[in-house]
């Protein structure tokens, strides 16, 4: 795995010193008339996920596939495109620096040079940290190219975790779902336990040839 042995020789679960320059933000029916037929009961529209703009890495079906496993308090929110690497340069500082206000979850979508789109979704933004960081409604998915959700296993907290070098989403024994470099030009997916996912990208390791982060506002 090019470069990242070299730069993450610790376990996911060891913990390392702040980067400089990087700060942990502060704390995470009524019934019918008599006689009369009742109405039916309204079925549940599937939640919808809304984009406040056009996606240039999902389509409008791809969209109205993720949508339903989302949290449902999160379903039919306008979300809002914080970055864009079409916009704001391949730069993971940046990324940061454009990332939501505390509390607000987060869409990272990836298309790699081979065409296939991937992701994450967290539901704290990006950041960086000295730790994982996270809930277990964070997980990977996949378009490969129907839609595959891989939702947090329970087996270990590894959800998030990243420094200005590297951003990691999913680990356990050295290997993690989802990571991306510091250029945001590189990344890579393989099997982790946080997920028990299948590699995302059709190699285990792909360059990045778009990607956005969402969030609420």
């Amino acid at each position: 795995m090019r470069g990242l042995r070299a730069h993450y020789h610790l376990l996911p679960d060891q913990d390392e010193e702040l980067p400089m320059g990087c700060r942990e933000p502060a704390g995470e029916g009524q019934p019918g008339w008599e006689g009369a037929p009742t109405a039916a009961p309204t079925l549940e529209e599937p939640g919808r996920l809304v984009l406040s703009t056009t996606s240039s890495i999902l389509g409008d079906r791809d969209i109205q596939e993720l949508g339903p496993h989302l949290p449902p308090r999160l379903r039919q929110q306008p979300w809002h495109l914080q970055y864009h690497t079409g916009r704001d340069g391949f730069s993971l500082r940046s990324l940061y620096r454009c990332g939501g206000q505390p509390g607000s979850p987060a869409l990272l979508l990836i298309r790699d040079t081979e065409a296939q789109a991937f992701g994450a979704f967290t539901a704290t933004p990006i950041r960086c940290s000295r730790g994982f960081y996270g809930t277990g409604e964070t997980f990977l998915f996949s378009f490969s190219p129907e839609l595959k959700v891989f939702k947090w296993t329970g087996r270990n907290d590894f959800f998030v975790k990243g420094d200005v070098d590297l951003l990691m989403v999913g680990g356990g024994s050295g290997r993690f779902g989802l990571w991306l470099d510091g250029d945001l030009h590189h990344g890579g997916s393989q099997p982790c336990e946080t997920f028990s996912n299948e590699t995302l990208s059709a190699r285990e390791e792909f360059c990045v040839q778009d990607l956005e982060v969402w969030g609420l506002a």
